[in-house]
């Protein structure tokens, strides 16, 4: 008599398919739901920090232009110049050469006919980080009422130092920031870009206010009663650290840069990249939640992509849905930001958002991995801690 063995195989399959779909099908929801509430926070952000004139009849206080700079041929003279073209009536321009290999102290010294006073930078004491240093240097050579601390590549508009003074003077503010906007032509720089300026809308807070350290303006008086920078001698973002002190939490703090502020920035793609080595860490508070958050920004590209895919191939209907919803969200997530962020070609952001996401999640694994080796540097010094 023969004996027949079945199987369950084909069951088994089933099984297994049905619990792959369901879990591809709640990961979808769940980077959905992360897009979503990214979404809200940064309108909410877009919002409280949105650019609004200011009636021109203010009076204007003194400003001293401090620049901290360190082997900066690249960016200097069009800085300068632009800075040297401004409107501004009451205006002092400093430039710190922090130890500079290159000629940028020739450099600087060449636009001392145009009023530019250049400082030799200090040695840097033990404990500092070499930028802080140079602020701290900047701070004890400013005569003006308000200090503009000035990254080299940020540029500026004749009329940008008013509009900024002004809008500090009428919000009674101790300091305010300007978000600077791309406005150069399309370029490798910006298509491959960073998010560093989508971190600093998303995660300001009442602790750790939104603020730009690339253009700040700050009343020279209420900072040297912080003590100047010694007490953020260590901090990789000083300016946040500062902002919180002097009570600037109500959001006006930071103001992103529109055609009419005219506040913009070019920066490479490697020093984009340095920069938020140096920054995505800090940022998070400890490596867990870092590379917690960089599992959410892979989740949020992998998941609907993989997704759409694998269910178009399998005539899923309602997971392919599911699918094209949050990658539509998502686009209108990066058209959203990159609209302020850049001022031509930001449509781009609709086809090369993925990219962007993805790269952004490797730089913050890049950033724990960096820190636990303790190889970050900043201007080639480096930087044994991960204060924010």
């Amino acid at each position: 008599m023969p004996v027949y063995i079945t199987s369950d195989h084909p069951v088994k399959h089933a099984m297994i398919k049905v619990m792959f779909t369901v879990l591809l099908l709640g990961l979808i929801a769940a980077a959905g739901l992360v897009i979503l509430f990214t979404f809200i926070r940064l309108e909410g952000a877009l919002s409280r920090h949105k650019y609004r004139p200011v009636a021109a009849d203010v009076e204007l206080p003194t400003v001293s232009v401090c620049i901290p700079a360190r082997n900066e041929m690249h960016a200097m003279t069009e800085c300068l110049e632009r800075v040297i073209a401004s409107e501004y009536p009451k205006l002092e321009i400093i430039v710190l050469d922090d130890s500079s290999v290159d000629d940028t102290s020739v450099l600087i010294k060449s636009f001392a006919h145009a009023g530019v006073r250049f400082v030799d930078g200090r040695a840097l004491p033990d404990g500092w980080l070499g930028k802080n240093n140079a602020l701290q240097g900047l701070l004890e050579e400013a005569s003006g009422r308000y200090i503009l601390f000035l990254d080299v590549d940020t540029t500026l508009k004749p009329h940008s130092i008013t509009r900024i003074a002004s809008q500090l003077v009428a919000s009674d503010l101790p300091l305010i920031s300007v978000m600077p906007q791309r406005e150069d032509g399309l370029r490798a720089s910006i298509f491959l870009g960073t998010l560093r300026y989508f971190w600093v809308l998303l995660t300001g807070s009442t602790k750790n206010p939104a603020v730009s350290a690339a253009t700040w303006l700050v009343s020279r008086q209420k900072l040297l009663g912080l003590g100047g920078f010694e007490r953020y001698k260590d901090h990789t973002q000083p300016e946040i650290a500062i902002a919180h002190e002097l009570g600037a939490t109500s959001g006006k703090q930071l103001i992103i840069s529109t055609k009419e502020l005219g506040v913009s920035y070019e920066k490479k793609w490697s020093s984009q990249v340095e920069t938020s080595t140096r920054l995505l860490r800090p940022l998070f508070g400890s490596s867990m939640m870092a590379i917690f958050a960089a599992t959410l920004l892979f989740l949020c590209v992998i998941a609907p992509i993989g997704g759409f895919v694998i269910f178009l191939l399998s005539s899923f209907a309602a997971g392919v849905y599911l699918s094209v919803a949050v990658l539509l969200l998502a686009t209108l997530l990066s058209l959203r930001f990159f609209k302020v962020a850049w001022r031509y070609g930001w449509w781009l952001g609709a086809v090369h958002w993925p990219y962007v996401v993805l790269q952004e999640a490797v730089l913050v694994l890049v950033s724990v991995l960096s820190y636990a080796r303790g190889s970050v540097t900043w201007k080639a010094r480096p930087i044994k801690n991960s204060q924010r």
